[in-house]
């Protein structure tokens, strides 16, 4: 296969300074669209490294769970591109250094991470539909535009211990039907669909690793014993961004290793 299914497209991703966003947007890259990476951190050496190895790379250091950080990411698009192809809605914060149990946890941490991991997800769909939307009404049957939100596993199961966390990406997968439902109504070639991931070795595990035997024990636990790769995510990621998902919309890829299909326990 070579590397071209996203030949011409322009698409940002969120969250791109490490874990699933990074790998996402060295794939995107890779197969030919140009991409405005997006995160609230500086660069890390990674990021730096796979900046300077791609001219079809943009970083813009932005907090995307405010408005005016969506503003100046929309201005930025159509003053360079004039358009936009793809979005990954894949930023986001588990919380876990923070109370999140249901009885205890305060109504600013509440807040905060719905902020973190659900505002940018609306503001993102928002201000991409308002560009999407030049492209998708040329009605060439070769132009279809998507947006991918990374929700979670923990947003299908309850976990009293990151309740935050889960309720807000329970909270995604419902809104992403709800955004491709109304593209669809309004007759906007846009698709939206949702990515689920869970135990993806990424460092928001980093909490958990501390205790070497204990973290194995788990890895163990999990059907295919081991922890998912990012670059298993960014894939579908790839897919879903790509020409072989025309007719896919509303969806949701479930990428757990099969951890849904058994009944084992959550980490505390």
């Amino acid at each position: 296969m070579t590397a071209s299914r996203l030949n011409d497209k322009i698409s940002i991703i969120t969250g791109t300074a490490s874990g699933i966003g990074l790998k996402t947007l060295e794939l995107f890259a890779a197969h030919g669209s140009s991409v405005i990476a997006v995160d609230i951190l500086p660069q890390t050496s990674r990021l730096t490294h796979v900046l300077k190895a791609g001219t079809n790379i943009d970083y813009l250091e932005l907090d995307v769970s405010l408005e005016e950080s969506w503003i100046k990411i929309t201005d930025y698009v159509r003053s360079k591109y004039k358009k936009l192809d793809i979005l990954v809605n894949n930023a986001g914060i588990n919380g876990c250094d923070e109370s999140q149990n249901p009885e205890h946890m305060t109504l600013e941490t509440w807040r905060r991470i719905h902020s973190i991991n659900l505002d940018s997800v609306f503001l993102g769909c928002k201000y991409a539909i308002s560009i999407m939307k030049d492209v998708s009404n040329a009605k060439h049957l070769d132009v279809s535009c998507s947006i991918i939100n990374i929700a979670s596993r923990s947003g299908i199961v309850g976990v009293p211990n990151l309740a935050a966390y889960a309720s807000s990406k329970a909270a995604i997968r419902n809104y992403t039907k709800s955004v491709a439902a109304y593209c669809a109504q309004n007759g906007y070639n846009i698709r939206c669909n949702t990515i689920s991931p869970a135990s993806i070795d990424t460092n928001m595990w980093d909490h958990l690793r501390n205790d070497k035997t204990s973290f194995e024990n788990f890895c163990n636990t999990l059907p295919l014993r081991r922890l998912g790769k990012p670059e298993e995510v960014a894939n579908a990621c790839l897919y879903l961004a790509s020409a072989d998902a025309s007719y896919t919309t509303g969806a949701e890829i479930i990428i757990d290793g099969g951890i849904l299909s058994t009944c084992g326990s959550l980490p505390k």
